[in-house]
């Protein structure tokens, strides 16, 4: 497990940090009257609020957004780590307060009172970065005489506004404080400031684990099985419809593992040709086969101490699967035309649609390598069925685009929003993010009034008319399957039935394409036959 970072906070520690960090940002502001010191202060309070924040949540297993009872709780236990003697008082709405009766610097701070900046800066970071605003006011300081000190904190800017004090802002992923003078993106706090907490090079990165909207059950479920699953060498299976998310959380459970600094690999099994599977996962050796010239390390060596990521591995097919299980039980494999056994240190996270169990009752996937994947299954529910995320999805994204297109963060109106949670959303959470970049680039204003979503048809309609006897979730299940059964007759129909131009045009293989049409008892040959019928009738009209 990596180290814990809040254990190896302490008073020396800090002091001899903040002495390093000063000399280090007051040589970049070239600081020298009041105002830079006080400038300088106030951003190594930002950035170390960073810090102290990621560290103190990693150490109590603590995800999601904070109130005020767990603000308070954690700006206590972070100050009295560093040498202060805080504890929470009597607080009133909108506001938290907290006492003092030991400085972490000790009575030198009497010497310099411009030093209460950092505990302003620390409060007010951590609270902007949790609750968009923050002013802190310092009622009594020991640095002034008063034998201790009182804080109140407001995060309501409307209660806050007829009290003087320091405000902070989060904007757009920045805290700002001082009237925009100083700014710490959040980025950068959690890289440069792990040196707060005693932190080498060798500290995961909170920054690297991919965020994850969580408040529907089933999502917060997936991310409490992440947590625990994580830190071990498990083989997962996480399976969902295209979409929703499948590599994101893959991606996460690599970043909270202890495989964190090593390489994450990831392969979509289906758009791999199916006469290149066994040389992609495994590599092969020169000679192997005509035009293998040289040696080729396969996904497997490429992941070597890190995580591969097995992306639709119903589409593998059966002698691939054959070698995946041999290499998931014995960890070795051979290259392809080699006769060396090769180690493999990787922990595989495979993905799969939701209809694997039929692959498996149809003889296409291996029942013993779905027990070997399946150790730990991770099932994410479409989008249409973890309605509270689709809000907090919606400005996460907006957020996002905002940042890439580098305009003011834009809002849906109340008809924009009504849409959005009607729309039933069959491409999930990928969709979502294709539907607001296009709606973002052509919303002229701060308020979006139009969601450029796909217009629906009579087939629409009539399929809520035939699915009102169904259970909702039979309902969504067959509408997805619907909209995927149109998808391919509409391509089977342009290509004339011909599976490897139908396969190309979807980013597939053929084989998955095959797997599709016996599941939707499709015949690629009905359309062939249609394109032949069509070019006699033109040459009988000749």
């Amino acid at each position: 497990m990596p180290d814990k970072l809040f254990s190896h906070l302490n008073p020396i520690l800090f002091l001899q940090t903040f002495v390093a960090q000063s000399v280090e940002v007051s040589a970049k502001m070239g600081g020298g009257n009041g105002n830079d010191r006080l400038n300088y202060i106030e951003q190594l309070g930002l950035t170390a609020s960073g810090c102290f924040e990621t560290a103190y949540r990693q150490e109590l297993a603590q995800d999601g957004p904070l109130d005020h009872d767990k603000y308070a709780d954690m700006i206590v236990e972070i100050k009295n780590k560093i040498g202060g003697n805080f504890s929470r008082a009597s607080s009133e709405p909108g506001m938290v307060r907290v006492v003092n009766t030991r400085c972490p610097f000790g009575e030198a701070v009497m010497q310099a009172p411009e030093l209460c900046k950092m505990t302003s800066s620390v409060f007010g970071g951590i609270a902007a970065r949790n609750f968009g605003y923050a002013k802190v006011i310092l009622d009594k300081r020991i640095a002034v005489g008063n034998g201790m000190c009182e804080a109140r904190i407001y995060t309501d800017p409307k209660i806050a506004a007829d009290f003087e004090g320091d405000e902070y802002h989060r904007e757009q992923g920045v805290i700002r404080g001082r009237g925009a003078t100083v700014k710490a993106q959040i980025i950068r706090e959690r890289r440069d400031g792990k040196v707060w907490c005693g932190a080498g090079p060798n500290q995961p990165k909170d920054a690297d684990k991919p965020f994850v909207v969580a408040k529907s059950p089933a999502m917060l479920n997936a991310l409490e099985t992440i947590k625990v699953v994580a830190p071990t060498t498990a083989t997962v299976l996480i399976t969902g419809e295209t979409g929703v998310g499948k590599e994101v959380i893959a991606r996460r459970i690599h970043a909270m593992s202890e495989r964190w600094n090593r390489n994450f690999v990831a392969v979509n099994c289906g758009a791999i040709p199916e006469n290149l599977v066994e040389t992609t996962l495994f590599g092969h050796e020169r000679g192997a086969f005509t035009g293998a010239y040289e040696v080729h390390h396969g996904l497997f060596e490429q992941a070597e101490g890190g995580s591969l990521f097995l992306d639709e591995i119903d589409s593998l097919p059966l002698a691939a699967q054959a070698r995946l299980l041999r290499v998931l039980q014995g960890g070795e494999f051979e290259r392809v035309g080699g006769k060396q056994r090769l180690s493999a240190d990787v922990r595989v996270i495979a993905a799969a649609g939701t209809r694997l169990d039929k692959f498996i009752a149809e003889g296409a996937f291996r029942m013993d390598l779905y027990y070997r994947i399946n150790v730990v299954p991770i099932l994410l529910p479409p989008l249409r069925e973890r309605c509270e995320d689709i809000l907090p999805l919606v400005n996460h994204i907006l957020a996002q685009l905002s940042a890439k297109y580098n305009k003011v963060i834009k809002a849906l109106s109340e008809a924009a929003i009504a849409r959005v949670m009607q729309y039933d959303w069959p491409g999930n959470v990928r969709e979502l993010e294709n539907i607001l970049e296009r709606s973002f680039l052509f919303s002229p204003g701060p308020i979006m009034t139009e969601l450029l979503l796909p217009k629906t048809g009579s087939d629409a309609s009539a399929s809520v008319v035939q699915a009102v006897d169904l259970s909702l979730k039979e309902a969504k299940q067959r509408a997805g399957e619907q909209v995927e059964a149109l998808i391919l007759k509409q391509a089977l129909s342009r290509f004339h039935g011909n599976v490897s131009e139908v396969a190309k045009s979807l980013g597939v293989t053929p084989r998955a394409i095959h797997q599709k049409l016996n599941l939707h008892s499709m015949d690629p040959n009905s359309y062939r036959s249609q394109a032949r019928l069509r070019v006699a009738h033109l040459d009988k009209e000749k």
